[in-house]
Parts: structure tokens; sequence; C-alpha cells
């Protein structure tokens, strides 16, 4: 007999145990598993799990669908093909593999616009061969226009200083690289140590901000959560401030809830502070989210240039600044605070142009599509479009609280959002109701909240222009199925049904010979109740956006 023993791990991570003729079978919840039986020499038998090519599941290969009919050979996925191909058979390929992408739209977990009008798609066609190193004029056009949405102190005459970037995370490196060489010049003309910076944050800031810290060498200090605040406290955040501190970073707009922080009281207290030490520590706004939502829904509200302390602030054009993907901006109080030695000025593209950012070359469709919903909407459209949003985020709000299951944790002043958790239940089942949801189409994301606050557990629906009120009803239909699909399956927990089969000598004849085909003989059975976790990573959950 051939000694021959295999073992294979399906993908429910259970194992399939052998010995020599007792073969225990741990199937949890799915009967349906492709097994493949093998024999060697009709008396060792192999039992495993049919493989696949690649660990992620995917073939090496991209098969064509309606393109096999200019393509007959599988193209590689990984490799640049040897030969070339017509152009309807590449657009067929990329088309097909396209289908499978979720809907845009559907996707609930993102800030970035995701429909333009018409119009703007076509001068974004018309402008897509176009570099931003290579303009002028409409960049700046939307710096001045955005400066003075964010009462900067500037002249009516006066040029306003400000950058486009790809988003509010270059956006983000460039302000906080400003308060960094500011604080650093300042420290050497004191004759002080300049190699320790700081920044104040509070734990609910959006990831970029950890990867400028790590990037640029600056320690990042976080005000902790609690229970029932989600925001950064001014009060704790002004006592973490010292000599070394470059500046305090308040959100407008926070990832995690959407609420805004309170800007004003971080000014008021910061001055006092600054007063009491003879410090200049500035202050920074993060207004990605909230910057284009607060001038036209809380013009009221203090948190940008009004405030003498805030000394830059970003936003995102991609947000709810009505773009598609890859647009931000930074804006600065005035020249001071943008130190002369960042900024280079080139001349080879036919005239001296300064400039301060982390790139270079990039695409210029975005600016010419940020100037025209600035040209198309103006300040009324603006306020129409988000007042529309604010009441599909009352709608969801109100439908999620008639169904008495959910605690609404986000604030009604803040960005059109909803973030909501489940009462009384374990962390996991949010999770549950977030893959429930997929199988609507609907990306709805599910995390945790950071430390002191990690034991709740959130989902987040983003209100877009897209999302009407439809769509909202459609979504609340599809929530609620998912949700009684969990209540029964939290009611009736999955069993583990444990068999245990022996292999006995068959005398089983075929075709007039025997086949030696040994047959399998239950000897036992145990039904274990589980209860299956999903596994929470720990660390931050805040790069979602």
């Amino acid at each position: 007999m051939q000694e021959e023993k295999e073992v294979r791990i399906d993908r429910d991570g259970q194992g399939i145990m052998m010995n020599e003729s007792i073969i225990s079978l741990f199937l949890i919840n799915d009967w349906s598993r492709s097994l493949r039986w093998s024999f060697r020499n009709q008396s060792a038998m192999v039992l495993s799990v049919v493989s696949r090519e690649s660990e992620d599941g995917s073939s090496s290969f991209v098969s064509p669908v309606f393109a096999s009919r200019y393509v007959q050979e599988p193209v590689p996925r990984y490799t640049m093909p040897e030969k070339s191909m017509s152009k309807d058979a590449a657009y067929q390929l990329i088309h097909d593999e396209l289908l499978l992408d979720s809907s845009p739209r559907l996707n609930l977990a993102s800030f970035v616009t995701t429909w333009m009008e018409p119009e703007c798609d076509k001068l974004i066609m018309e402008g897509i061969n176009k570099n931003y190193a290579d303009m002028d004029e409409y960049p700046n056009r939307c710096v001045n226009i955005i400066a003075r949405l964010f009462n900067a102190p500037i002249l009516s005459k006066e040029t306003a200083v400000g950058v486009g970037t790809v988003g509010s995370s270059e956006a983000i490196m460039l302000a906080g690289l400003a308060f960094k060489k500011r604080w650093q010049q300042k420290r050497k003309a004191e004759g002080k140590p300049f190699d320790k910076p700081n920044i104040v944050t509070g734990a609910n800031v959006q990831v970029c901000w950890e990867k400028f810290a790590r990037y640029f060498e600056v320690e990042l200090k976080e005000v902790k959560l609690r229970e029932g605040f989600y925001v950064m406290d001014p009060v704790k955040a002004v006592e973490l401030v010292d000599e070394n501190t470059i500046c305090v970073a308040a959100i407008l707009g926070s990832t995690l809830n959407g609420e805004f922080e309170d800007v004003k009281l971080l000014n008021e207290l910061l001055m006092q502070k600054n007063k009491r030490t003879g410090w200049d520590t500035p202050i920074h706004v993060d207004a990605a989210s909230g910057g284009f939502i607060a001038p036209f829904l809380f013009p009221e509200l203090e948190w940008d240039f009004r405030l003498p302390l805030v000394k830059s602030i970003n936003v995102s054009g991609h947000k709810y600044g009505l773009v598609y993907a890859g647009i931000g901006w930074v804006i600065w109080r005035n020249k001071e605070d943008l130190p002369e030695e960042l900024i280079f000025h080139i001349n080879y593209l036919g005239a001296d142009q300064p400039t301060f950012t982390l790139n270079f070359s990039k695409g210029s469709s975005q600016i010419i599509a940020q100037y025209y919903q600035f040209l198309r909407l103006g300040f009324e459209g603006y306020r129409k479009v988000m007042q529309n949003c604010m009441e599909s985020a009352r709608i969801l709000r109100e439908g999620l609280e008639k169904m008495g299951c959910f605690e609404i944790i986000s604030k009604e002043e803040g960005v059109p959002l909803v973030a909501f958790s489940i009462k009384g239940q374990k962390k996991s089942l949010a999770f549950k109701l977030s893959d429930n949801l997929r199988r609507f189409g609907w990306i709805v994301p599910a995390y945790t909240l950071p430390a002191h606050a990690e034991h709740i557990t959130v989902l987040r629906v983003v209100v877009r222009e897209d999302f009407g009120r439809p769509m909202v009803e459609k979504f609340l239909s599809h929530l609620e199925i998912g949700m009684n699909e969990i209540d029964i399956a939290v009611d009736v927990p999955i069993p583990r049904i444990r068999f245990t089969v022996e292999l006995r000598p068959s005398h089983d004849v075929i075709d007039g010979d025997a086949c030696g085909i040994p047959k399998a003989v239950i000897v036992s059975q145990q039904v274990e109740h589980i209860e299956k976790n999903i596994p929470l990573l720990s660390g931050k959950t805040k790069g979602v956006c």
C-alpha cells in the first residue's frame, strides 16, 4: 500500500484530517463545495479541494468575452502582450472587465462626486490633453473665488494665495510644510532647537494627517475621543499645545460622523494661551468635506479666515465642490503665511511661473470642471444643491429612527451624511449588515471608532447630490431586509456538524471487474452550535472617504 497522506484547507479555514482508515469532515454551512477525489493505486485515497491558479482566485489571463471575435488566445494579465491587437478588441476587453465594477452612484462610502452635467463632461474631454502646469488663468480664478468664499482678508483687486492640488491629501501636505518651515524659521531666529516639531489634531482626523506626520517627521499629538463626543475637544487640544507645536488642525466635517468641530472656541482658547506663553501657535482648518457646505447652509458659523489664528484652509473640489475625483485646494490667509523658500519659479514653459506642489504635470480637466461649476451654479445653485442633500439626509435619518433598531451618532449641523450604530448588539453585526447590503449593490462602510471609543461600531451613508429621495427610500427598504436576515441569523446560530466516516472495503463490481473503491460509512455525527464572529482589525479605520 502506498504511504501517502494529504491535507487540504478549504476557504472557510476548516480542515480535512486524514488517518489510515478514518476521515473526519468538518463542514460548516456549505454543502456545495467542490472536492476532488483522487485514487493512488486504488488503495491510498487523497481528499482535496480543487486549487486555483493565484492567491486571489483570479486567473493569470484575461479571457475575452465578445472580444473573442477579434482575439482567440488568452491575453496575459500581468505581462505586456507580445503582439498588438485591434482597437476594438482592446476596448472590448477592458469594457467587459469594467462591467464587474460596482456602480459609483451606489457607493455610499465615498464623498467623491459621481455625476456632472453632460456639458461639463464635454468640457472635461476637451481639456483632457492639457497639462495643469501650462495653465495660468483658470487655477488663479478658482483660488480667488474660494478665498473670498472663505472670507480671506483680501481687497477686491488683490490676488489670493493658494494652489490647486490632486486632492485634500496633497493640500494638507503643502499646508503642513508651510507651518513646519515657518516654525523652524522662527525657532532658528530665536536660537532655539527646531528638530522636534509636533502637530495637534483629534483622533478623528483622516489618514492623510498621519501620512504628513510620518513623511515629514512631525510628531502627531491626538486628542482622544470618548463616547458621545466623536470630534476633537478644543479644551483638551489646547492643553496639548507646547512651544514645538507648529499648528492645531481642526476638522470641518469629520470623516467619522460628519460633525463640524468648534473652530471658534479653539481660536479663543488658543489666543488666550498664546498671550500667556508668548507663543504664536496657528490653526489650520481641514475643510475637505465641509468647506463647500458651511458657506451656503451655515453662513453665520465662524470657522474660516474671520478667525485671526486660522492661517490656511484646504477643501476638496471633488467632494461637495461637485467635481469628479482629482481636485483639491489649499488657501493661505496672506503671503506671509506661505514661506517664500517653498515656492519655486520656473520659466522654461514660456514665462516666469511660481509653483508650490508635490507634483508637476497633471491633467487640467478637473480645474476646468471646477470653474464650470462656479460659473454654472453660482452661490444660489450651490446653496440649493446642499439644501437638497440635507433634505435627503433628513429623510434617511427619520427612516432609520422609525425602524427602532439604530442609534444615530451624526449631527444635523455638519456634512450631509448619516452615521448610525445598531442598538445593543455586538460589533460584528454592523459588518454583517454591510455585507448584506452589498447583495443589493449598495456599498456602506462599517468601522470601529478610534481609541477610547473603539467599542462602538458605526455604519455611514454619505449623501451626495445624486442620492435623492427615491434612492433613499429604496435603500431603506433594502436595509430593512438586511436587518431582518441578521435577526434570523442571530436567533438561529449556524451549527457545526462533525461527521466521522469509516472507509470499508467494497465488493462492488463494474463491467465484471471489482473496482476496489472503498465504501464510506458514517460511523457517528455530532452537532455543535457555534457562533462565527468577524475579526476586527485594530488601528486606524478612517481611510475611507
